[in-house]
């Protein structure tokens, strides 16, 4: 590589991580967030990496990129991103997981974008198409975010009420190896409840790995039948938990009249990553996966 073609490429390389790292701390004091709670909106994710895609086209835009090379360039440029975000943002490597795809599509979008922008040389339609994509920025950034969601999950235990009711209400230590392949990479993950007392108002815990800890009040206490509790506390952690308030969860249990109970798990959540469309498949998977975790267990300690 001559240098001449290093001069060409790199500030395609570095520029739109500059600028994506600025425009992201200016919207820090634009968006309206809750206290203490960084909301991360629809156009972080889509429309910054677009804009990205374009501002390294205009620089590569007499090289020739085709193919291959192309992707290869978005390939590099998505993992100088997710390092900035990891550097400059503190976002945890499980996040950074799960939000590359996202980037690396909407980079590569931006791109292709650009190479037929500059191919026209039409200065009035590329500053045209830039403005639109800023004034959708600024717009995003100046909407309300804030979206709620619940997930339920069922599953049949072969014992009846009275010997499930305990195991829902505190449980032992889970010693299972996890099988959700995020809780393998080191996404916390449940192992132990723990209770104050059997009333409403009642304090009580869900502890997981990594010596986390949900505080949590009962809300209602109908015996054998349904254990509600809001979430007082949660751990403030880049790997996922800082991106999702668990609201409120809940356990009903159906006696079947034949020896088995039905039992239900909900939990209530609050997303503030968007867009929603994206976030919400992982939101849902994970809390399935943690909702699993604890069910299978009560299953098991109330079948032996």
């Amino acid at each position: 590589m001559n240098n001449t073609s290093l001069k060409q490429k790199l500030p395609g390389f570095f520029i739109p991580i500059v600028f994506a790292i600025a425009v992201m701390a200016i919207s820090k004091y634009i968006v309206i967030a809750p206290p203490g709670q960084a909301v991360f909106i629809f156009s972080e994710f889509v429309i910054l990496p677009i804009l990205m895609g374009i501002i390294s086209a205009w620089f590569w835009k007499d090289l020739g990129l085709r193919g291959i090379t192309a992707l290869v360039y978005c390939i590099y440029n998505t993992s100088l991103a997710i390092l900035g975000s990891y550097l400059f943002l503190g976002e945890g490597v499980i996040c950074l997981i799960i939000v590359s795809p996202l980037i690396f599509c909407f980079m590569l979008i931006g791109l292709l974008i650009g190479r037929t922008m500059f191919k026209k040389n039409d200065n009035t339609l590329n500053a045209s198409v830039i403005a639109l994509l800023l004034f959708i920025f600024i717009a995003d950034s100046l909407s309300k975010h804030d979206y709620r969601n619940m997930v339920s999950d069922t599953i049949v235990i072969n014992a009846p009420p009275n010997k499930v009711w305990k195991n829902v209400v505190a449980f032992k230590r889970i010693k299972q190896k996890n099988t959700f392949w995020l809780f393998r990479l080191g996404m916390p993950s449940p192992i132990e409840s723990t209770v104050e007392g059997n009333y409403v108002g009642a304090g009580r815990k869900c502890i997981f790995s990594n010596s986390y800890v949900f505080g949590e009040r009962i809300a209602t206490y109908d015996s054998l039948k349904d254990l509600t509790f809001d979430i007082i506390n949660q751990p403030r952690d880049p790997e996922i938990m800082n991106h999702i308030d668990i609201l409120r969860g809940q356990f009903l249990l159906i006696d079947n009249g034949n020896g088995t109970t039905t039992l239900i798990g909900n939990s209530w959540y609050r997303l503030y990553v968007f867009p929603l469309w994206y976030y919400d498949i992982w939101a849902k998977s994970i809390t399935r996966n943690v909702h699993l975790r604890v069910m299978k267990h009560i299953k098991e300690l109330s079948e032996n």
